[in-house]
């Protein structure tokens, strides 16, 4: 989300640390699913251990500091080759090989064709580049990052996964990742905060009158729709640039359409602080994003993701994850909730085929895959693209079926599945089954706008002033570096 290549805070604003990496391991990614069915197509082959991805023999000691074992990581590998050179500073193509691995592992969406591959690895590289500049830039000016920080960061990764630490191991270890890799681009990300921090903060003050201003606008909106909305952003700093920034986003909505993950696809390659939340960018309303960004807002359903928007100082692709009717809006009532007790429902039905005596190994990789298949699947309308995706795995569409020409077995886990949901993978004769509920799931209730506290409005606003500052950096360090790609 195996071959490494092809496959693989809210912040605390005014110190600008790091925010949690809410729901970064897509457990339900297609690269994992990948890597695992190989098992079922040839099951009496033993399959290649993962790649070691223990934390503990990859990061410095306690206290140490990750920007030069990051740095010492990427010289270590440097013989490897080179993918590219930014000022003086190798960044190699293990480093690269690394964090698209990393990058398809996380992002959730389908495993990608070659030609993705090669958008994915200039994208990639792209990142790369930027965060080796902030790497410098942190170093330069004495910016540290300990082991610490990142274990903490680390920590919410498998506490917002619902992940124990030895199954984010075997996650990454699994598409062939280092967890040195994952430190190091973690580190980065807080080494850069530090020293926009340090640069700007003196700069950057909010005023009582600046918060009595914004409360007073919010409340004179009180009764508008807002919208809750997630943002990529990539910044077109030069007239020539326009074209190529253009295309790297386009070709991001194309992954994210496929089913990739927004909040993954935001942390690694949107260029505005709101990258750290995984593009949370909160809830505005008109006047409060510029308009073109409004008036896509306000046509778009929940869950939807924009085609990407030119507006000020870049391209913008943007997901709503919910709509807020004002405060003194009627709200209808949502239809009734389904019958709990359906005598028949549309269902599919998804088959791995190990048979009936598989051997332990076999049966362990089935499941797991299952399991992963299962959280992939959003609908039963994405499911025959899912399965055919992935070789030896079946898709059956069952139709309109009575429940009570069901075995027991197969009833009891359609129960216990909500409508458009998928039931948890069992095991028949067959192979490891999974059953898919195609009814669909009642409307979502709709909700209302509240005002938000005064502090949350005083964070926003430094942040917003923050994110000036921090794309006015980057754009002096872009122009003043020596990059050249291989």
């Amino acid at each position: 989300m195996g071959q490494t290549a092809p496959c693989p805070k809210p912040i605390e604003l005014k110190t600008l640390v790091i925010a949690k990496y809410r729901r970064l391991i897509a457990l339900s990614g297609a690269c994992a699913l990948a890597l695992s069915l190989p098992v079922l197509a040839a099951p009496g082959k033993p399959p290649a251990k993962p790649a070691a991805a223990t934390a503990g023999q990859q990061k410095p000691p306690a206290g140490g500091d990750e920007l030069a074992a990051a740095q010492a990581e990427s010289a270590a590998h440097s013989a490897d080759g080179v993918a590219a050179i930014v000022n003086d500073s190798v960044i190699s193509t293990y480093d690269l090989r690394q964090r698209m691995a990393l990058f398809i592992a996380t992002s959730g969406g389908r495993a990608p064709s070659d030609a993705e591959v090669k958008e994915i690895r200039e994208q990639v590289l792209k990142q790369l580049e930027t965060e080796r500049l902030e790497l410098l830039e942190a170093q330069k000016n004495d910016v540290t990052v300990s082991s610490e920080d990142v274990d903490a960061a680390i920590g919410s990764i498998v506490k917002d996964n619902h992940l124990s630490m030895d199954q984010l191991k075997t996650v990454l270890g699994h598409a062939g990742v280092q967890m040195a890799t994952l430190r190091a681009e973690i580190a980065t990300q807080i080494a850069w905060a530090k020293a926009v921090q340090g640069q700007y903060g003196d700069r950057v003050q909010v005023s009582k009158e600046e918060v009595d201003a914004e409360m007073g606008r919010i409340a004179a909106g009180k009764d508008k729709v807002h919208f809750a909305v997630s943002e990529i952003f990539e910044s077109v700093d030069t007239p020539e640039q326009e074209a190529k920034v253009q295309k790297d986003m386009e070709s991001l909505e194309t992954q994210l359409q496929q089913g990739a993950s927004f909040s993954a696809i935001a942390r690694q390659f949107s260029q505005n602080p709101t990258a750290a939340k995984g593009g949370d960018m909160g809830v505005v309303q008109e006047g409060q994003v510029p308009n073109e960004l409004y008036q896509a807002l306000n046509k778009m359903h929940i869950g939807e993701i924009s085609a990407p928007i030119r507006s000020v100082g870049g391209f913008y692709i943007l997901a709503l994850r919910d709509r807020q009717e004002g405060m003194s809006a009627k709200v209808e009532p949502v239809a009734p909730p389904p019958d709990p007790n359906p005598t028949s429902l549309p269902l599919a039905r998804i088959l791995l085929p190990i048979g009936p005596k598989p051997s332990a190994q076999l049966l362990d990789g089935a499941g797991k895959a299952a399991m992963a298949l299962r959280e992939h699947i959003a609908n039963c309308e994405m499911a025959p693209e899912v399965a055919k995706a992935m070789k030896g795995v079946q898709f059956f569409n069952l139709g309109m079926m009575r429940l009570a020409d069901l075995s027991a077995a197969l009833q009891s886990q359609i129960k216990s599945t909500q409508p458009g949901g998928v039931s948890v993978p069992f095991q028949s004769a067959a192979g490891i089954e999974l059953i898919i509920r195609c009814d669909k799931a009642p409307p979502r209730a709709a909700s209302k706008f509240t005002m938000p506290e005064r502090k949350e409005v005083e964070n926003q606003l430094f942040e917003d002033k923050m994110a000036v500052f921090s794309r006015q950096y980057m754009r002096d360090l872009r122009r003043n570096a020596d990059v050249e790609a291989k």
